[in-house]
């Protein structure tokens, strides 16, 4: 429900009683006033890690994000919360501890594990071109679904136009639009293929859009309910679901989620949206202990059988600054990154209007997710480098 909040025994402030009210006095006046960038606020802090701590105050106090978020599993196994900010800049309320954010793009390993799974089953075959599951559908300028395969479209090497660069004012005029997916995919299609299918790497909503496809097609049902029933429900996830159509708000407790017209501008309030835009490629609702849950499951196997989470894990470069300066590599709807301590972290990560999370798990059961009160800092400055806030967690 909106607003609410949890309130949690032995919580430690970093600022004193009086401090933190001014701060939240100061949040308020900002919000109200539209005086753009909000000021350095508290800092609730639940459990242990320094490195995460001090990474969830920076984002608040230098990024100037509203709220940051964390949840964390340790090498001992125990799991950990972290809050920093406030959930709504008008009333200054607490950040709800493991608070459910829109999981954008974290959606894609979702997706990616349902379709693993019917290949497991023997109803899907990686490199079978969709055209076998979706005669007729994917046809354009340079695209032929004759040519790209179920195995392109889950890491991004396709070559399909993304479909959300031409999307139009989500955030304003088209912000409570319900947007079914053929619609979707015909603003791709309306577009050059960028590339030869296999011959590059480029990330395309598209590509996750027609998987979604494909499980309705395969499975006769639609993707919400085989997401749940074949992730969600199995591992646990409480908190995380696929919301339904016309379903704009956030079911449980959450900090409220913001966009920026441009840097330094005021602050404006998107938690309640219609997100069919995204559909398959990055409807879910979760929460980073949920978020956590998920990547440590997938690489326990409890998800997927050896030879459909050894495809998953099959790496290609990801272009562009951030993978080539962090070394990160795309699977079949997860990512690996190099670690300072050695091995990998394998999560992925989502940027949707209102939130941000990035996720990072290992081998051998350490995992944290972030999440932020906004897709990009409110601030000139650019974004903490979280990834880094990730390593130093997972290697401290």
């Amino acid at each position: 429900m909106l607003g609410r909040t949890h309130r949690v025994p032995r919580v430690r402030v970093a600022l004193s009683g009086r401090r933190r009210l001014i701060a939240m006095m100061a949040v308020t006046a900002a919000a109200l006033t539209g005086g753009g960038s909000l000021p350095p606020v508290a800092a609730q802090v639940h459990g242990f890690g320094d490195a995460v701590r001090e990474g969830l105050d920076r984002l608040v106090y230098e990024d100037q994000y509203p709220a940051a978020l964390a949840s964390t599993i340790g090498r001992d196994g125990r799991t950990h919360h972290f809050t920093a900010g406030v959930a709504d800049v008008m009333t200054g309320a607490t950040v709800p501890v493991d608070g459910q954010v829109r999981a954008g793009s974290n959606t894609k390993t979702f997706t990616a594990t349902v379709v693993l799974q019917l290949v497991g089953e023997g109803r899907v075959t990686l490199d079978a071109p969709i055209e076998e599951y979706l005669p007729g559908l994917v046809r354009g300028e340079g695209i032929d679904g004759r040519r790209i395969t179920v195995r392109q479209l889950l890491q991004h090497t396709s070559g399909l136009p993304n479909y959300t660069d031409y999307l139009d004012d989500i955030t304003g005029k088209n912000r409570h639009t319900y947007f079914p997916p053929r619609t979707l995919l015909d603003m791709a299609l309306k577009h050059k293929a960028l590339f030869a299918p296999g011959t590059r790497w480029s990330y395309s909503n598209t590509n996750y859009l027609l998987a979604g496809m494909l499980i309705e097609k395969v499975t006769g049902r639609p993707v919400a309910e085989q997401i749940a029933k074949r992730v969600i429900d199995r591992i646990g996830l409480r908190h995380t679901y696929f919301p339904g159509v016309g379903d704009e708000g956030i079911r449980e407790a959450h900090p409220q989620g913001y966009v920026a017209a441009k840097p330094g501008a005021p602050l404006e309030d998107i938690t309640t949206m219609n997100p069919s835009w995204a559909w398959a490629a990055g409807q879910v609702i979760s929460t980073p202990g949920d978020l956590n849950h998920l990547f440590t499951a997938l690489l326990n196997g409890e998800l997927l059988r050896p030879a459909q989470l050894a495809q998953m894990r099959t790496t290609v470069p990801v272009t562009g600054d951030a993978g080539t300066r962090y070394g990160i590599r795309y699977g079949l709807g997860v990512t690996s990154t190099p670690m300072s301590c050695g091995g990998l972290m394998w999560g992925h990560g989502g940027d949707i209007p209102g939130y941000g999370t990035r996720t990072g798990a290992t081998d051998d059961g350490r995992a944290i997710t972030i999440a932020v009160t906004a897709d990009a800092p409110p601030t000139q400055q650019g974004p903490v480098d979280v990834l880094a806030v990730l390593d130093n967690a997972l290697c401290g």
